[in-house]
């Protein structure tokens, strides 16, 4: 585990600026649980964005030995700093380096991570940086470490990484405090790699998937359930490539859900898995099957239903196998079902777009999440950039901005409905009223319509609280006539009842029950995941409106 600076006095930190505090760097623990000899002289110093550069930095000179330390070998052991680097944080790490730098030119400076492995010495952040290490640093990091501390000292300052065998690297999952298992999402892998070649994704780049040995990963796996690990979210792209390891897997968990009256009943596992949306053969649903609501989330990528776009970008998807596969999900498992939709390939269209998403939609996902299509370093799909027009910010997150086929209103059309789409779709707040919204015809282009009316409203993709959404719902199927008046703040009624919400929207205003006050929890995911499945109501279980005469709020 992390040593304490105060009896140990660290040499070296391994550090990273996470999106939320919530997310755990997998990453920087392998490179901790690899660090052999120089093991007890590294910490581990995770910060999130939202943290100031300042904060950042004084907090990683208070971390750091002063003065410095005095070996018997060396008059002087340096001290080293290790930056993992990624698209969601490259922004803030350069400001936090060139600071650093500024301020103690001296310490030594290592960058690795995806953002960095690519296009490398034209960014700013690798030219503030010491040393790069591209691609893999599992074990390149320790070695460059030994060599800054022992010599000799590397000659160069950009580093390709050494891919080893998956059996040379120890696995980092002792690594995990307490309090991470306790509080954050455990992030883990059984395998690394890709064998697809999917044009906009880094994994494009990989030759093929490797497995880690699967019964030492589940001896893992099992001392992370003994020391209290719940929570696990696989990083592995393609879960179910190999049945084998993923009926294995699954096993593992249904084997330690907790059975009726024990006492961890109510503290069930949540296991999270990306699979290839066209590949589920019987043994795996089998399994599948089993599991109750609330454990199992399954992040499948459609990113587009146009066959020659998928031809275009490299992408291997049989569609009706996978419209077929995501059906047996929705209808067969209780598993949460997260799609993924990519708006902005070349060649798609909004009209082809459309059509794909209307056929998503009607299968009834949990959620599908539409991404904007981005320029991540070093992907293959800037072989596009000439024939299609594609144009890109210059910025992370790289996000696209016009192509031949869709212009550059119509990206930021769609950029405001997909923030749209999470609060009021994936949300899961609006189930019933979700369906008067969206119409029979295109459910697409029902909700552009609407996305369209709440920008020109609002003017804004942020900060919309679920009262401002009920009122402006209301407001819009009552000027376009879907329903009365009184029927539309029946279903509006029960849903922002069924939400938990404790507010007062002005369209309920009068017909809300009086309601004990809001206790702040966080929701099981059973019943998260309940507020997103359509069950049918009759008029007899809806909620009825309370008159103005008998309950005025």
């Amino acid at each position: 585990m992390v040593n304490s600076p105060a009896a140990n006095p660290p040499t070296i930190i391994l550090t990273t600026l996470n999106a939320k505090y919530i997310h755990a760097s997998l990453g920087l623990r392998y490179l901790l649980a690899n660090m052999g000899d120089l093991r007890p002289h590294t910490v581990l110093r995770e910060f999130t964005i939202a943290r100031t550069a300042r904060d950042v930095v004084d907090e990683l000179l208070l971390t750091l030995d002063e003065p410095t330390q005095v070996d018997s070998k060396h008059a002087r052991c340096p001290q080293i700093i290790g930056f993992g680097v990624y698209i969601w944080n490259v922004l803030q790490t350069t400001a936090v380096l060139r600071l650093l730098k500024a301020t103690r030119p001296n310490i030594s400076v290592i960058l690795g991570g995806p953002e960095v492995s690519h296009e490398t010495l034209e960014q700013e952040i690798t030219q503030l940086a010491d040393h790069v290490i591209t691609g893999w640093g599992d074990i390149s990091f320790t070695k460059l470490c030994r060599a800054l501390v022992h010599g000799p000292m590397p000659l160069t300052k950009l580093i390709t990484g050494e891919q080893p065998d998956l059996d040379q690297i120890v696995f980092p999952y002792a690594e995990y405090s307490d309090a991470d298992l306790a509080h954050r999402v455990v992030y883990v892998e059984a395998s690394r790699g890709c064998p697809f070649k999917c044009e906009f994704c880094l994994s494009a780049l990989d030759k093929t998937a490797w497995g880690f040995d699967l019964d030492i990963f589940l001896g893992e796996m099992n001392r992370l359930y003994q020391r209290g690990a719940r929570n696990f979210k696989f990083v592995d792209r393609t879960f179910n490539l190999k049945i084998e390891s993923a009926t294995r897997i699954l096993q593992f968990f249904l084997d330690r859900l907790p059975g009726p009256g024990s006492p961890e009943r109510g503290n069930t596992l949540f296991v999270h898995f990306e699979v290839v949306p066209d590949h589920l053969p019987d043994p795996l649903r089998i399994l599948i099957a089993q599991f109750p609501p609330g454990v199992l989330q399954f992040e499948v990528g459609i990113q587009s239903f146009t066959v020659a776009v998928q031809q275009r970008i490299s992408r291997r998807q049989d569609n009706d196998k996978a419209e077929a596969n995501l059906h047996w999900l929705l209808t067969h498992s209780k598993a949460h079902v997260h799609t993924d939709l990519l708006f902005g390939l070349p060649g798609e269209t909004l009209e082809s777009f459309a059509a794909g998403f209307d056929r998503l939609y009607r299968l009834r996902p949990h959620e599908i999440q539409l991404g904007i299509l981005k320029r991540l370093r070093g992907t293959p799909i800037t072989r596009h950039t000439a024939e299609f027009s594609m144009v890109y910010d210059e910025s992370p997150p790289y996000s696209v901005r016009k192509t031949s086929t869709v212009d550059e209103a119509t990206l930021q059309r769609i950029a405001r409905f997909s923030r749209y789409w999470e609060m009021i779709a994936n949300s899961g707040r609006f189930r019933q009223t979700l369906p008067h919204l969206l119409g029979e015809h295109s459910p697409f282009l029902a909700f552009l319509g609407f996305s369209d009316w709440l920008w020109q409203r609002t003017g804004n993709t942020s900060g919309l609280s679920p009262e401002l959404l009920v009122d402006a719902l209301f407001d819009y199927l009552s000027d376009r006539g879907r329903l009365p008046a009184g029927e539309i703040k029946q279903v509006l009624l029960a849903d922002y009842l069924g939400s938990g919400t404790r507010g007062s929207p002005r369209c309920l205003r009068g017909h809300l029950p009086k309601r004990d006050p809001i206790v702040t929890q966080n929701k099981p995911l059973a019943q998260r995941q309940a507020q997103h499945r359509a069950v049918e109501k009759s008029p007899d279980d809806m909620p009825k409106l309370i008159p103005d005469s008998v309950n005025p709020e």
